[in-house]
């Protein structure tokens, strides 16, 4: 029983897929134990609006497929909306800095960029891809649409990149000690 909080707890904590290899390390756990509690984990939530998504290597919270067209229109109402400050300032980051953690996000803006980064991807403004070390998050950077939408033929053509690209690297070096993590 305590596996299966240890794991919504992870789960909720990361927000994002986890690796089996990851939640086995964290929780000192067996691979063959995590699945089972996956799977019975996967049992309790099959009736309600979150379900656990599995593919055998990695997992994480994911919408009810039966609840599919209310997703769908409150999909379409956020990504009609303006990106607001937040949006464009976390977008600027990632389009200067990318690829970058979300870990590094948060730090360059002071506060929790989850949403704003979950709001990017719907609208294909960022991607995400592999972090620098496998099965320790992901990292983000802008699309090939975004650019060609913005007409840049590459990153290093935005207003004044390098300059940009050097003030948030040396914030990021002034200010963290471990930044290099």
């Amino acid at each position: 029983m305590e596996r299966k909080k240890e794991i919504e707890a992870i789960l909720l904590f990361k927000n994002e897929p986890v690796s089996l290899a990851t939640l086995s390390e964290t929780l000192n756990e067996s691979r063959e134990n995590l699945q089972l509690a996956i799977s019975n984990l996967q049992k309790e939530y099959q009736d309600r609006g979150i379900v656990i998504i599995f593919d055998g290597e990695n997992l994480c919270f994911g919408t009810n497929p039966n609840l599919s067209s209310l997703i769908e229109k409150m999909q379409k109402e956020e990504v009609e909306r303006s990106l607001g400050r937040a949006g464009l300032e976390t977008l600027s980051i990632i389009l200067y800095k990318g690829p970058v953690s979300r870990r590094e996000i948060d730090y360059i803006r002071g506060v929790n960029s989850s949403f704003i980064i979950r709001n990017l991807l719907i609208r294909g403004l960022v991607e995400r891809t592999e972090g620098k070390d496998a099965g320790r998050g992901y990292n983000y950077k802008p699309t090939l649409e975004l650019l060609k939408h913005l007409g840049l033929k590459s990153r290093e053509d935005l207003p004044e990149f390098k300059s940009a690209l050097e003030k948030i690297e040396s914030f990021v070096k002034t200010e963290t000690p471990d930044a290099d993590e």
